[in-house]
C-alpha cells in the first residue's frame, strides 16, 4: 500500500508537550532547554546526528532516565516519568531498536508479558489462572486492527521475519499507548518490502489518532510519512519545518550545523 504525504491537517490539541528539558551526565551536556509539542494523530520526526540528544530525549520521556529539569505534560496534564513501568502506566510506548520481544514465545505472549490477564481478583496473583484465550483474542484484535498479516499466529518470534518482529513491536506499543508511541529507527535492517509495511504502519497509527514521535535517519521516509521534523544538533533544538521535498537541503544543513 503506498502512502501519499501528510496533508494540511486542522489544528490538533498537543497529546505531548516537553517545556525546557535538560540534563546533564556530570560534565556532558546532553539536553539543553528542549522544548516541543506532538499533538494527537501526529507523526513528528526527530532528527539529528549521532550525539545530537534524541536518545536522551525519549529517554527522558519514557522515564528511562530523570531530567534536571523542565516539565513533561501528557494531555495537559504535567507528569512525573520516573520509571519505564511509570511510562507505560501513563500510556507512553516505546519500540527500541532491540524490540524487546521474547523470541521464544509467541505474538499473544509477547504482548502480555509483564501484563499478564489471569483471575480470580481475589486469589493471590501467583494462584491466579492466566486468560490465555482471552488474552490471544485481543492480540489478534489488536493486529487485525493494524492490518498486520502473520501467515503463521502461533509461531514464536524467533521463527518469524524482520518485519513481521517489527509488526509485532509497534502492535503491542499501539496496543497500550492512549497518549503516545516513540519508535526508534523502526526500519533500521529491514530490507524494502518490510520497511514499506512497517512505513504503512506508522500511518495506520496516525489514523488511530494516536501520536506517534519517529526517530530516523532516512530523509526520504521522514518526507513521505511524518507532519513535522524537528532537528536536534549537540543537546539542543536547532529547528523545525513541514519535511516537504523542498525542505529536503534546509534539514540538511541544519542536521549537519551548515
Amino acid at each position: 500500500m503506498m502512502t501519499d504525504p501528510p496533508s494540511e491537517r486542522e489544528p490538533r490539541p498537543p497529546e505531548l508537550v516537553i517545556r525546557n528539558l535538560s540534563k546533564r551526565f556530570g560534565a556532558i551536556v546532553a539536553l539543553d532547554d528542549v522544548s516541543l509539542e506532538v499533538s494527537t494523530g501526529e507523526v513528528l520526526a526527530l532528527l539529528g546526528d549521532n550525539g545530537a540528544g534524541k536518545s536522551t530525549l525519549i529517554k527522558c520521556i519514557s522515564g528511562v532516565h530523570q531530567p534536571d529539569s523542565g516539565i513533561i505534560e501528557l494531555g495537559g496534564h504535567s507528569v512525573q516519568v520516573r520509571s519505564p513501568t511509570d511510562a507505560r502506566r501513563l500510556g507512553i510506548e516505546t519500540v527500541y531498536q532491540d524490540l524487546a520481544l521474547f523470541d521464544n514465545l509467541g505474538p499473544s505472549a509477547n504482548f502480555y508479558a509483564g501484563r499478564e490477564l489471569a483471575g480470580p481478583a481475589w486469589l493471590p496473583r501467583g494462584m491466579r489462572i492466566l486468560r490465555s484465550r482471552e488474552m490471544n483474542e485481543l492480540t489478534r484484535r489488536s493486529i487485525d486492527q493494524l492490518q498486520i498479516r502473520l501467515p503463521n499466529f502461533d509461531a514464536v518470534i524467533g521463527l518469524m521475519s524482520g518485519g513481521q518482529r517489527q509488526a509485532v513491536a509497534v502492535a503491542r506499543a499501539a496496543a497500550f499507548a492512549t497518549h503516545l508511541v516513540v519508535l526508534d529507527e523502526p526500519t533500521a535492517a529491514l530490507g524494502v518490502r518490510e520497511t514499506r509495511h512497517v512505513l504503512d504502519l506508522i500511518v495506520q497509527l496516525r489514523s488511530h489518532k494516536t501520536a506517534v514521535i519517529l526517530i530516523t535517519h532516512n530523509l526520504d521516509h521522514v518526507i513521505e510519512i511524518a507532519d513535522r521534523a524537528v532537528v536536534m544538533r549537540r543537546g539542543r533544538k536547532v529547528g523545525e519545518t513541514k519535511p516537504k521535498p523542498e525542505n529536503r537541503q534546509q534539514i540538511v544543513s541544519m542536521i549537519v550545523g551548515a
